[in-house]
């Protein structure tokens, strides 16, 4: 490696020299005035032309379109507001400038004078003429004879005449590349005098010169069209074929574009002994002389002396020619190969270089944000095998999800984006990237992740792992496929989940949290419970998911102080008051969900038409004994009976104070005994005592107090319905 290196710096210092050598030979002298634009697109704009005020001399400013950023290919014209032809190109050594011709379009019977200005108005005097021998007048139609006049002041005369036929048994010469007469004619241009325009009057067969030719040919246009082209270009046949069709066919040039070439002097009012020793001499570069024009265009132009070249109308323009480095096919050869090799070790080092850093960096972030999520901590908290299996680096779960494609995401909510995963040995997961932590809760966090790896419940989500290389960590849950409770509770249609169904799930809920609360190492309290948060796969069983708000509490404590969490309208109105959490907080959340499953009904949005809650609403038809009135009609159907039970139960999970509220274990084993065969509603003193309290429970407490006369007063409830603001 190192002698290919050396081998290739070696030769890249001989390109580097021939290079230099090149370029110093290449220099090239100043062409516009200083300050002035020098070009327009790929076009140069040599003085005496230019563009703005000061970098031009009289005659022949030129414009720009569009101007330069604007995204368009820019066009040089002549005249003063760019309504002259299009210029291709302008020479000074030779004193023209290339064109685009314009063409003329004359219609059948058009027998009027007609006066054809070729060059742009320079006003007295102007600069630009036809040259007559690098040009032609070129006639394209059938049936006409044309006569061309020059025109003089005070009188005009003719200098030219053509004709062109197109016979209906003569179709193979019209369309040929030749112009002779056929469906085309040309002539000269007349020397002498400068031809900037002349006058075509045209004489047609038919009636009183006026009639269209009679002839079914299908060459034959409406009129006659008439162009100045340059003669090389007229002589391609190429050329000649496609002008020639195009406007016999659609008479127009069809995006052709034919040339012509315009001569022009310096001063055309004056001679070189007239203006030598003036200050308007043009002639300003060393190395310059001053030439009388004797062609078409008459006064004089400026040459730069033999053996110089450049622009002898600028100061300095007209300078030798250096000397250029004459390289022999070796030389060459080494320069090529000695410069690819050097770029492609440029290029490999680069890249090299680029990867290395950039794993550099990113492996000191990782190890950086390892160390802030307090890995070593979970390290301590969890047993060193469980420990290695529920880390997942950062370059597994990218390469799981796609580099976290939107393709990949599942769904999201107040606490962060869940993304489905395919980890290498092809075990699907659900990876959930969260919000932003507060760094102080991120030991919190580490605790609470190392509890609910330990967690092993059928009916609970069960978290794999996480990620600490990022800033904010990555859990790594279980993949449930079947959606939420949520979604499939409240479908469009009349019927939804049936109620067995729906019993079950709230029997598998209560069991999940009964176990959160009494049954881990330490309670556990999930503090967002509610039907988006309770995932069914494709059994319908339930999976109690998203702890990104679970806090542990340790069995000597009853509760925790802390900020307000949760969902409007599933939220504990005394955990909101007093920031005290406790499992109450949950098992009233649960009581909510319990009322969504009975009624259908969605908690966060339906109001009574007292505009109440849904859930002060179902406690007011209770108590009143009108179940019925708010129950979802298929439940009333499939089960009512039990559905009144459970309803009992879900008046008992809402009770504003905490301490009257049963335990998950208590409403798991009342749900139980509902699903049992042998469950007998109305024999059964312990559900109709249930009934009891639930109709009365309610009746003048802090809940709704209902009148005769309908009217009521705000409740503790409804007071945090109408004005938290909670994050989720």
């Amino acid at each position: 490696m190192r002698t290919l290196a050396a081998i290739a710096v070696t030769l890249l210092q001989l390109a580097v020299a021939a290079a230099i050598a090149v370029a110093v030979a290449a220099a090239a002298a100043p062409f516009a005035l200083p300050g002035c634009q020098s070009k327009c697109g790929e076009l140069d704009i040599p003085y005496p032309f230019g563009t703005t005020d000061g970098c031009y001399r009289p005659g022949f400013k030129v414009t720009c379109d569009p101007k330069p950023g604007a995204g368009v290919a820019q066009r040089l014209k002549l005249g003063n507001n760019g309504d002259g032809p299009a210029v291709l190109e302008i020479s000074v050594e030779n004193s023209t400038v290339r064109v685009r011709s314009s063409t003329w379009f004359f219609a059948v019977g058009n027998t009027s004078m007609a006066r054809l200005a070729v060059v742009p108005d320079g006003g007295p005097h102007p600069p630009y003429v036809l040259n007559p021998k690098r040009n032609r007048l070129v006639h394209i139609g059938c049936g006409f004879r044309v006569s061309l006049w020059r025109v003089a002041p005070g009188a005009e005369r003719a200098f030219n005449t053509c004709y062109a036929s197109c016979r209906e048994d003569d179709l193979r010469k019209i369309r040929s590349s030749r112009c002779e007469g056929h469906g085309c004619c040309d002539v000269p241009i007349p020397a002498g005098g400068g031809l900037t325009s002349f006058s075509a009057r045209f004489r047609w067969p038919g009636n009183n010169n006026t009639g269209c030719p009679k002839t079914s040919s299908p060459w034959i246009a409406s009129g006659v069209t008439v162009a100045v082209v340059e003669r090389r270009w007229w002589r391609d046949e190429t050329n000649v074929f496609n002008l020639k069709m195009s406007m016999l066919a659609f008479g127009r040039a069809s995006g052709a574009v034919a040339p012509a070439i315009l001569d022009w002097v310096f001063d055309n009012n004056s001679t070189c002994t007239e203006v030598e020793s003036t200050s308007d001499y043009g002639c300003v570069s060393k190395h310059s002389k001053c030439v009388d024009s004797t062609g078409s265009a008459l006064g004089y132009v400026c040459k730069c002396s033999s053996g110089y070249q450049g622009n002898p109308y600028v100061r300095d323009g007209c300078q030798k020619p250096r000397r250029r480095l004459h390289l022999s096919a070796g030389i060459i050869f080494a320069m090529g190969v000695g410069i690819g090799m050097f770029l492609l070790l440029l290029a490999i080092v680069t890249i090299f270089a680029t990867k290395s850093f950039k794993d550099r960096k990113a492996r000191k972030m990782r190890e950086y944000f390892f160390k802030q999520n307090r890995g070593l901590l979970l390290r301590q908290l969890v047993d060193k095998d469980i420990a290695e299996r529920m880390i997942f680096s950062l370059e597994e779960l990218e390469k799981a999800t796609n580099k976290f494609d939107k393709t990949r995401i599942l769904g999201g909510g107040g606490h962060g984006t869940v993304y489905k995963g395919i980890l290498s040995n092809q075990h699907v997961v659900a990876i959930k990237m969260s919000k932003l932590v507060i760094q102080r809760e991120i030991d919190g966090f580490i605790n609470e992740v190392a509890i609910l790896s330990q967690i092993n419940h059928r009916n609970v989500v069960k978290l794999f792992g996480c990620c600490l290389e990022t800033e904010v960590p990555l859990l790594v849950y279980e993949f449930i496929p079947n959606g939420t409770l949520y979604a499939h509770l409240h479908v469009d249609g009349p019927t939804s989940l049936p109620w067995k169904d729906r019993l079950r799930i709230a029997f598998e809920v209560a069991t999940s949290l009964a176990y959160l609360h009494s049954s881990a190492s330490m309670s556990i309290v999930h503090r967002d419970i509610k039907s988006s948060n309770i995932l069914l796969d494709d059994r319908l069983t339930a999976k109690v998911s998203d702890f990104g708000a679970s806090r542990g509490i340790t069995i000597d404590e009853s509760g925790v102080t802390t900020a307000v969490q949760g969902t409007y309208g599933y939220l504990d109105p005394e955990y909101y008051y007093t920031r005290r959490l406790t499992e109450k907080s949950d098992i009233y959340s649960y009581g909510v969900m319990l009322v969504e499953l009975l009624t259908r009904k969605k908690p966060t949005t339906d109001m009574s038409q007292y505009d109440v809650s849904l859930v002060a609403h179902f406690i007011q038809l209770l108590s009143k004994d009108r179940l019925s009135e708010i129950l979802d009609v298929q439940v009333i159907e499939e089960g009512e009976e039990e559905a009144k039970q459970v309803a009992a139960i879900a008046a008992l999970c809402v009770q504003m104070k905490g301490n009257d509220r049963p335990t998950m274990r208590h409403v798991e084993m009342r749900l139980q005994g509902i699903q049992s065969p042998n469950n007998n509603f109305q024999s059964d003193p312990g559900v109709q005592g249930l009934l009891q309290i639930g109709r009365t429970t309610f009746e003048g407490s802090n809940n709704i107090v209902v009148h005769d006369n309908n009217s009521r007063r705000y409740s503790m409830e409804r007071e945090i319905l109408l004005s938290a603001t909670l994050p989720r």
